[in-house]
């Protein structure tokens, strides 16, 4: 009796007039796609001149050279280059930079010859998305405080929103960012939360449960992976089997899975992993995806994908260019006559101080003022070649040094290597040379300014696919018995030619580490990209093991991820008590 009084007494003291304010506590989530606007079934009929290109309700002409094919859509909505090769037209659909895509991507297309001279073929450009939650929570003195989470580029993460409510205006700041501040708005009528991210975009957040915030929770649901399952098989190249099939223990596996699950959390320090694959005896025998991704989504490699760029040399090398780990750079490229940085030690520098970060160009990615660092490159407009940007920086020491700098730039340049002694784009080198053979699909090329692959990182792949790079270098250059590199080339590149530090050298773009478990020192090679991106080979155990997470600028927390390697995944390869 006294408590229905009191809270009597506490509403009437309320001024009628008086708004109450909403309740935000709760998960908000929000899912923008921004484009591209143009996908689906491209056409091209050829059965009278001009020929007409189709695409999203949009007609143009298109242009021939030879077999060269090329149309371009209105307002630059993108562009699609190809050739006629045995009666099909295969080539590429090139949409634009967008909101959250830095940059342009190309996507391989085959036009299939089926009426008289008309061709169809379906494009899926990447999409151009953001996937956003608001945790926001009440704290003990009261006042609201908020997390945001961002699968696909970790934005914001691991900070503490202060929420300020005012009737319906919300107000989001950084205690540790003195003015900072994001506005939003409450919609009763609705129940949505607008927020504006400093006039990029407004952004519609609504009420989300656990059924409908895919991407936020580790699995749904929470129980989706609290037993193995042996892989699907689809057909990919890979042939599937069981963990016991391949001599591994499913219980550290399990484990393993339980442990994902376990340290995924809001705050700082914990990896957001997206996938984990892994392969024994050249048989996929587990595959798990966490977060909201799946089989055949497409994952951002960052410089993961760096380790495509010696493969590449060494392809063109036994593809016939005249070509070497040798041979001096600065001489590949004779256009460049009027570089302003030129002298003995930039003539030194050679294919190989490129592959292994010791060019000794004025190019470090982690020091933010190199005039080389990446960020630096591709955030001026100055100089749109990105070739004879990095070609142009300073020296700051002779090539060849025992200590690796990381740098971007370098391995880009590797690009226009093989691109001048093959004299064919690297987009259409990637696909008649890696992702042809080798079953790859449903994948997405970044470009540089100029339109052609940049190899710096940033390559999309399925994980399966991701996988199969290293399954190459561990099967000696060979790909399901069709040999793709010659196996003298595999060895000189995981072969230690630089260090960054203890127990992490350096190849021709392949990271060395020695990976100790169970009291035994097991050598691995690794392709290595920011936010938690791994193919990791363990020649001793005849084992590849792929990841990808999201943990992107939180060097320290997805570096941790090879520990998964070490603690679950070696462990099963061997036998119990061992």
């Amino acid at each position: 009796m006294r408590v229905a009084l009191l809270c009597l007494l506490l509403l009437l003291s309320v001024p009628a007039d008086a708004a109450v304010p909403p309740d935000l506590v709760g998960l908000w989530g929000n899912e923008t796609v921004s484009g591209p606007l143009l996908a689906g079934t491209i056409t091209v009929d050829g059965r009278q001149a001009p020929w007409r290109a189709s695409l999203g309700g949009l007609s143009v002409t298109v242009d021939r050279d030879g077999d060269a094919v090329s149309f371009t859509m209105p307002g630059d909505q993108g562009h699609f280059r190809g050739q006629l090769v045995d009666g099909d037209i295969n080539g590429f659909w090139i949409q634009p930079p967008g909101l959250t895509l830095a940059s342009a991507y190309a996507t391989p297309v085959v036009l299939a010859h089926g009426h008289s001279q008309v061709w169809v073929g379906q494009v899926s450009p990447l999409p151009d998305r953001v996937t956003q939650y608001l945790n926001i929570q009440r704290k003990p003195d009261a006042s609201l405080q908020a997390f945001l989470s961002n699968p696909e580029y970790n934005l914001g993460r691991g900070i503490a929103y202060d929420v300020h409510v005012d009737n319906d205006a919300v107000v989001l700041t950084d205690p540790k960012r003195k003015g900072w501040a994001l506005n939003g708005r409450f919609d009763e009528e609705t129940d949505q939360l607008r927020i504006d991210w400093q006039g990029i975009a407004v952004f519609p957040f609504t009420r989300r449960d656990r059924d409908h915030a895919l991407g936020y929770y580790v699995t749904t649901p929470a129980d989706a992976h609290n037993t193995y399952r042996v892989p699907v098989p689809v057909d990919d190249g890979w042939t599937t089997a069981a963990l016991g099939e391949v001599g591994m223990r499913v219980a550290p596996m399990t484990e393993l899975l339980r442990h994902v699950q376990t340290i995924a959390t809001p705050e700082p320090g914990h990896p957001q992993v997206h996938s984990l694959l892994v392969t024994r005896h050249g048989k996929l025998a587990f595959e798990a995806y966490f977060h909201g991704y799946s089989r055949e989504q497409a994952h951002d490699t960052r410089s993961a994908g760096k380790s495509f760029a010696s493969l590449l040399v060494g392809m063109a090398i036994d593809h016939g260019a005249n070509l070497s780990a040798q041979t001096p750079v600065l001489s590949l490229f004779p256009e460049y006559q009027k570089l302003e940085y030129v002298d003995e030690a930039k003539r030194a520098i050679t294919v190989g101080d490129l592959m292994s970060m010791s060019s000794g160009l004025a190019c470090d990615d982690d020091a933010a003022n190199s005039p080389g660092a990446e960020d630096k490159m591709q955030g001026q407009q100055d100089e749109r070649d990105w070739y004879r940007y990095a070609l142009d920086l300073p020296m700051v020491q002779a090539p060849g040094a025992d200590k690796a700098v990381y740098c971007s730039a370098g391995i880009n340049l590797l690009g226009g290597v093989v691109r001048q002694t093959t004299g064919r784009r690297l987009t259409e080198l990637f696909r008649d040379w890696i992702a042809g053979p080798m079953q790859m699909r449903g994948y997405h090329l970044n470009l540089t300014p100029d339109d052609d692959a940049y190899l710096a990182g940033g390559i999309q792949l399925r994980p399966r696919d991701m996988l199969k790079l290293g399954q190459l270098y561990l099967d000696g250059g060979v790909w399901r018995g069709q040999r793709l590199v010659d196996s003298s080339w595999i060895d000189a590149s995981v072969a230690r030619r630089t260090t960054f530090g203890p127990n992490h050298d350096y190849g021709y773009a392949w990271h060395l580490h020695t990976f100790r478990a169970q009291n035994h020192d097991y050598r691995a090679y690794a392709a290595e990209g920011n936010g938690g991106q791994f193919v990791i080979v363990v020649p001793e155990l005849d084992l590849v093991v792929a990841i990808t997470a999201g943990s992107y600028r939180e060097f320290s927390t997805w570096y941790q991820l090879q520990d998964l390697v070490t603690d679950y995944v070696i462990p099963a390869a061997l036998p119990a008590g061992r």
